[in-house]
């Protein structure tokens, strides 16, 4: 039978993955094309300029011209999850995340585990375990027994081949997804007292270094267990300082107050962390190839690339009653396309699993927008917003050369965090604050599912300011956004929860 050849495509064949670069416009020798999930896309491909020849003739007519530049670039909107941006955010924040011990990192070989044995309640490995300390919460996930899939905490410092857990393993050899995550820390009881330095909230104890916590990051306190958790204190909290003694925290989302832990083995949640680093050495570029697969023609498959694209804008999009999308757009160096008889770029193409987006209606915990007075955020300037867009832009340029089509090098420019909201007028002070140019911090806490993830601004002033007042409707007041570095030498973070108790929230 006749094979018959479509003389169109549909949109719905295609789709798209991308894989970072070694250096600029080359991939690695093991390639791994990782899957995202476009809604749209934005003016994805090359655009070719040419000139035509205008010689001085009687006839007064063009001629044929040369093909001489060749702009690349792509963008693309996505509804947010918990794991679709996540690696995609180390390029367009510059930086390499940071991650708490775990044997999947983004930015290392994967540890493969060998055995759960039930015997000894351990976890085995070739090597690289040895990071999982006593006290450590682990998150287990992709074992092919279900009963493993669960948080444990460890039992004693691990060696570099086996962690060993409080809690019952049940035998298996796991799978190669098979993985664990340190989430958080389970203190001894009455290790950690709650009080109160003037306005800020602290935790007090002993060793309080010792456990890598940075000033900036946010954490949760509380477990699901009445004994793991304060009475009042429950909850998330940014962290200020630390020293041996306590940890000084600058915001929470609850009614800080002072509590003695007697007989309560407090647990504190914790997760990666992704910022723009202040420290040159930490500034890392990136660069990717950007695949868009486009169905198959008589000889095969069919694809176009991005090539040597360099991350440039990201907003993040929260509006009533929708969900999260994020709109991500890169300068590229090149554009390529390859036919089926080409094929596409060699490579391994893993399959996602299914996440679920979050929405507004239910998913996002907190929206706080506060004037920094002190050292502690305590002046809210609204109750409720109907929508938000927190943007970055890198200022990405191509460098022009001659001899190349395309671009040779790409510079990036001024680090800009900005965005604008609009929320529900509820007095003066956040129109004084517009106009005293006040010091403001924001911050978005989103849930699902036992994890989440925190969009954090220390530092920013507001424009714009003038209310909406229309005939049988809430007067609205618009806001602009524009963010600088912060108290702690970054102008935004995004933090990553990959597990929270269920006490947090989320559905």
């Amino acid at each position: 039978m006749a094979v018959c050849q479509s003389n169109r495509l549909d949109s719905n064949a295609t789709g798209l993955r991308y894989a970072e670069e070694e250096c600029l416009r080359q991939l690695p020798t093991h390639v791994t094309w990782y899957g995202l999930e476009p809604n749209s896309y934005n003016d994805f491909g090359g655009t070719i300029t040419t000139q035509a020849r205008e010689p001085i003739s009687a006839s007064r007519q063009r001629e044929k011209g040369v093909v001489t530049d060749l702009e690349a670039s792509g963008g693309f909107q996505q509804d947010l999850t918990i794991g679709n941006t996540w690696r995609l955010l180390q390029g367009f924040l510059f930086a390499d995340a940071r991650e708490r011990p775990t044997t999947v990192p983004l930015n290392g070989a994967p540890v493969p585990l060998t055995a759960a044995a039930a015997a000894d309640k351990s976890v085995g490995a070739a090597a690289g375990l040895a990071g999982f300390k006593k006290g450590y919460i682990v998150q287990f996930g992709g074992f092919a027994k279900a009963e493993n899939n669960v948080r444990r905490t460890v039992a004693a410092d691990a060696t570099a081949t086996k962690v060993t857990f409080s809690e019952e393993v049940v035998d298996e050899t796991p799978p190669a997804e098979a993985y664990i995550n340190h989430v958080g820390f389970k203190f001894d009881a009455g290790a950690l007292t709650a009080v109160m330095n003037g306005k800020l909230f602290q935790l007090t104890g002993t060793n309080l270094d010792k456990y890598g916590f940075i000033p900036g990051e946010w954490v949760f306190i509380g477990g699901d267990e009445a004994t793991s958790r304060f009475t009042n204190n429950t909850g998330f909290a940014r962290i200020s300082v630390v020293t041996a003694t306590a940890i000084t925290f600058d915001k929470t989302d609850f009614a800080a107050q002072a509590e003695v832990g007697t007989n309560k083995s407090i647990e504190i949640y914790v997760g990666s962390i992704i910022r723009n680093e202040a420290e040159p050495s930490l500034i890392k570029r990136r660069s990717y190839q950007l695949e868009r697969y486009l169905g198959k023609d008589t000889d095969g498959d069919m694809a176009e690339y991005l090539v040597g694209a360099v991350p440039n804008e990201m907003t993040v999009n929260v509006s009533s009653a929708d969900k999260v999308t994020v709109d991500m757009s890169f300068m590229a160096m090149d554009n390529e396309q390859r036919d089926g008889k080409a094929g596409m770029k060699a490579g391994t193409r893993p399959i996602s699993a299914p996440e679920a987006a979050f929405n507004t209606s239910s998913d996002v915990h907190r929206i706080k927008l506060a004037e920094v007075v002190d050292e502690s955020a305590v002046k809210p300037l609204y109750a409720f917003a109907t929508e938000l867009s927190i943007s970055i832009n890198n200022n990405v340029s191509a460098s022009k050369a001659i001899g190349t089509l395309g671009a040779i090098d790409t510079n990036a420019g001024m680090f800009e965090v900005g965005g604008s909201m609009t929320a529900y007028f509820a007095d003066i002070n956040a129109v004084k604050a517009v106009r005293n140019n006040a010091d403001i911090t924001l911050d978005m806490i989103m849930l699902k599912r036992n994890s989440g993830m925190v969009l954090d601004i220390p530092l920013l002033t507001l424009g714009n300011g003038r209310l909406t007042v229309e005939k049988d409707q809430a007067i609205m007041l618009p806001l602009d956004t524009n963010a600088v570095k912060g108290k702690f030498g970054y102008t935004l973070q995004i933090q990553r929860f990959s597990y929270l108790p269920a006490i947090a929230g989320g559905v």
